[in-house]
């Protein structure tokens, strides 16, 4: 706590890890709270004094003390009375909460009527205009009917919803501390961590979320499709027609307020912020208010003191635009950090098929058809250079298809990988037609005038026109669906980044749909995919504006990917890490490296050697054996789903399997997410069950997969796991060709930056690349070994089954707790011997108490 008290108030970037068990949730809630508190005193009393020397140097010499004594009183009084105003209007929402549950209780909730009349026939085509905000420099509105254009006029912002729409008197803002996490599940923990502390009950929070987390109009659920464009098309049908008609006939959403009264969103945002609440509670909280849990939590943000938020929200920047998150000299924390690197390539790598492609410049060709003599100059140049430049795309693919027509590929669904290329590049292979049109300027447009949704809107209308009289519900059915320049502008956007930081893949594959008759041609799809290679500049927006950074996580080693990948350009100054030790005694766990098997065999899980049967006969013998000292449970990570069925078939045939449910029931790691929870309950059922009299088997065995399901966010709590034993080491397909591009890349970094530095790399070391190679694999590892000792009182033994266990380079790279205390065992013998000795302990210290 004190460490993250010390990082926030110097304005660093702080890396910490911390054990699970150790407290972790609770020293980042503690310190930047303790912290935010103590800022907004010292807030408080620095206004005073500045307000003291203002009246100083305004007074005259004849002026009596009592006059500067009775204006400071005054100005204190104001400042008490404003945080007392927003303590009494919180206080009337926990009230007022608290008569409507005693009201509900009991009471059987009807859910709200809404209509299902038809559609509201949208009969002027000038409603697909681009919006008059976007950059045309002349008003739009010239070409329309004035009926039309004095309505448009008059609800301009009713695709802002009310609660988005500046109040007349301006929200304080204060500072804030933004935590993000993986998952709702893990922010929801946050929140229960926040409860049992002292600041539970005076912390303004905020949870935010997704409109498929916080939506609670069940019919537009109910509809299926993009939720997200479900309800902006509730929102934005407020402008076609008048807003009466629209109550009357039920097109707008029947949770949002209108446009004109603020009142019942301003009565929401107080009850959220009224107490700590987490996704669920401001969902329950929507339904018995009758107001949007989407909207209205948005609108709490400014007053929010903690605001919780997944990754997406925090780390793209579109994202914080939308909710008006301004990050300038707050407090960020992010919780599970291990994986934010991985997620910030992810989340801004985007692909787009030829198929989309075609669909967007189809419908793009259809609207200029239709409205090119009526847009402004402006929007019609705009237009006319996205169509350029998507019709040197198309070209592109079809060059592409045409390629792999030509080649001899066998086989539907078979991928080859055509070409990669930087985005400069990559931008001049279109063609000297487009190279100097400003991709910049064609994303801010796509943006403000909302081009992409209108576009889609009015190609709809046209094939709704052409279906008339069509009963099969197509209609419907396209509605809430994304539109595709939506996908098109996303990757004309990362086009915008530096050449350097990333790379287009480029694919061609056949398509698996059966054609219509045996002669049909298969045809072929390419797809473009842009691959971040840079989290870096994404992530130092963040960092840029931010007060003070936390990355923190129960695994976070190696800590040098971090250094290197994200805070490379940063003086090592600002950088600070800190590293607890677990609060497990030293006597609760037992780490052993397993380099050879019981009949002397190594044991090396290289990829070639995964499908060796004597390998894998040697493996099944050695956790034979080991079952036989450990009680109740054992969880064993392989480094594939393929490995784990290739020895799950080879033990089968060799009678190991047979052997090993003699001691054990068997369970294994489903491949499909909703069985998780039932094969979970099970394997928990069965040492339950075990630990009755009669019984003879000693617990169960799940096989599970690294970096999948269960070695991240799960808790093998107490006799869940006795043992994590993991097999090999999970290193990832070196032949991947985006891997090969990432490796490169930091390795090039790497060479950049000791050019800069004017020195050379160290004898012996590996490069940067290789580096990253190892560390990928070894995050995984950690996060697999850190599912067992998840309290003080726990206690398991960790068998690391592998001969490249021993070097001292992936020792140093296992979890800093671990530490010291692994044992390379030169024989199986002394394996055996050293976890015999630790299990027998831990059986006769259960026995003597």
């Amino acid at each position: 706590m004190r460490y993250i008290y010390t990082s926030v108030e110097s304005r660093k970037i702080a890396i910490a890890e911390s054990p699970t068990g150790t407290g972790k949730t609770l020293s980042l809630l503690c310190g930047t709270l303790t912290w935010l508190l103590d800022e907004e005193d010292r807030s408080r009393k620095g206004q005073l004094m500045a307000v003291e020397e203002t009246l100083k140097g305004e007074s005259n010499d004849d002026d009596p003390p009592w006059v500067l004594k009775q204006s400071l009183e005054f100005h204190r009084r104001e400042l008490e009375a404003s945080g007392q105003a927003m303590s009494e209007r919180l206080e009337r929402a926990r009230k007022k909460e608290e008569q409507l549950r005693r009201k509900e209780n009991g009471r059987v909730r009807k859910k709200p009527k809404l209509s299902h009349t038809a559609e509201l026939e949208v009969k002027d085509d000038d409603l697909f205009l681009p919006e008059s905000g976007s950059d045309t420099g002349v008003d739009d509105y010239r070409h329309l009917s004035a009926d039309v254009r004095e309505m448009l006029r008059k609800y301009e912002d009713r695709d802002k919803p009310a609660l988005l729409l500046d109040s007349e008197e301006k929200e304080p803002i204060c500072t804030k501390i933004y935590y993000a996490s993986r998952t709702h599940t893990q922010l929801s923990q946050t929140i229960s961590e926040l409860k049992k502390t002292s600041f539970g009950e005076n912390i303004r929070v905020v949870p935010l979320g997704s409109r498929r987390n916080m939506c609670i109009n069940e019919e537009l659920r109910a509809k299926g499709g993009d939720l997200d464009e479900g309800c902006r098309e509730l929102l934005t049908d407020e402008k076609r027609v008048d807003m009466k008609l629209l109550a009357k006939k039920g097109n707008r959403c029947p949770y949002m307020p209108p446009a004109d009264d603020q009142s019942k969103i301003l009565d929401f945002r107080d009850h959220i912020l009224a107490i700590p609440r987490d996704i669920e509670d401001i969902v329950t909280l929507g339904n018995d208010l009758h107001t949007c849990p989407y909207y209205g939590s948005r609108r709490a943000i400014a007053q929010a003191q903690l605001v919780t938020l997944p990754y997406n929200l925090l780390l793209l920047k579109r994202s914080r635009e939308a909710l008006e998150i301004d990050l300038a000299d707050q407090i960020v924390v992010i919780d599970e950090a291990h994986n934010l690197i991985d997620t910030i390539l992810s989340i801004h790598t985007i692909p787009l098929t030829s198929t989309v492609l075609r669909a967007s410049l189809s419908q793009l060709q259809i609207y200029l058809g239709k409205f090119k003599a009526r847009l402004s100059p402006k929007n019609a140049l705009h237009l006319r250079r996205l169509v350029l430049f998507l019709t040197a795309m198309d070209k592109f693919c079809q060059d592409t298809m045409d390629r792999a027509a030509a080649t001899s590929m066998q086989g539907r669904g078979t991928s080859i990988q055509d070409q990669m290329l930087g985005a400069g590049a990559f931008v001049n292979a279109l063609g000297p037609k487009v190279r100097d049109v400003n991709l910049l300027e064609v994303d801010k447009y796509l943006r403000e005038s909302k081009i992409a949704r209108k576009i889609s809107g009015y190609c709809e209308k046209v094939v709704d026109d052409s279906e008339k009289g069509n009963k099969s519900g197509s209609s419907s059915a396209r509605r809430g669906v994304t539109p595709p320049l939506h996908a098109v502008e996303s990757f004309l956007l990362a086009l915008t980044n530096a050449s350097e930081d990333g790379r287009i893949f480029v694919s061609a594959t056949h398509s698996t749909t059966t054609a219509s008759n045996a002669t049909a041609k298969p045809s072929i799809v390419v797809q473009l995919k842009y691959q971040l290679l840079n989290p870096a500049e994404h992530f130092k927006e963040v960092v840029d504006s931010a007060r003070s950074v936390v990355l923190a996580g129960g695994t976070m080693h190696p800590i040098s990917d971090f250094q290197s990948q994200l805070f490379g350009y940063f003086h090592q100054g600002k950088l600070t890490s800190f590293a607890c030790g677990h609060v497990v005694p030293e006597e609760n766990l037992k780490c052993v490296v397993v380099g050879k098997g019981a009949r002397g065999s190594e044991m090396t899980f290289t990829y070639g050697q995964r499908g060796n049967k004597e390998l894998m006969a040697e493996l099944g013998q050695a956790i034979l054996n080991f079952i036989n000292l450990i009680p109740d449970g054992v969880v064993v990570f392989l480094p594939s789903y393929a490995f784990l069925h290739a020895i799950r078939a080879a033990w089968d045939e060799a009678g190991i399997l047979i052997k090993i449910a003699t001691k054990k029931k068997i369970f294994y790691e489903p491949q499909e997410t909703g069985e998780v929870e039932v094969v979970l309950r099970e394997y928990a059922e069965a040492i339950r069950s075990s630990n009755s009299a009669g019984q003879t088997l000693t617990g169960a065995i799940i096989f599970a997969v690294v970096g999948a399901k269960l070695s991240e966010g799960l808790n093998f709590t107490d006799k869940l796991a006795r043992a994590v034993i993991l097999v090999g080491l999970p290193f990832a397909n070196r032949e991947s060709v985006e891997l090969k591009e990432r490796m490169k890349y930091v390795a090039d970094l790497e060479k950049k930056d000791l050019a800069r530095q004017g020195v050379d790399k160290k004898a012996g070391t590996q490069d940067a690349g290789a580096e990253l190679y190892e560390n990928l694999c070894m995050k995984a590892v950690n996060q697999s070994i850190g599912r067992a000792i998840r309290h003080r009182g726990d206690w398991a033994g960790l068998i690391l089954i592998d001969s490249r266990y021993a070097s001292a380079r992936i020792r140093a790279k296992l979890p800093g707790w671990i530490g010291k205390d692994v044992i390379v065992a030169d024989r199986f013998g002394s394996a055996m011997k050293e976890l015999g000795s630790f299990y027998r302990g831990k059986k006769a210290g259960a026995g003597a108490s």
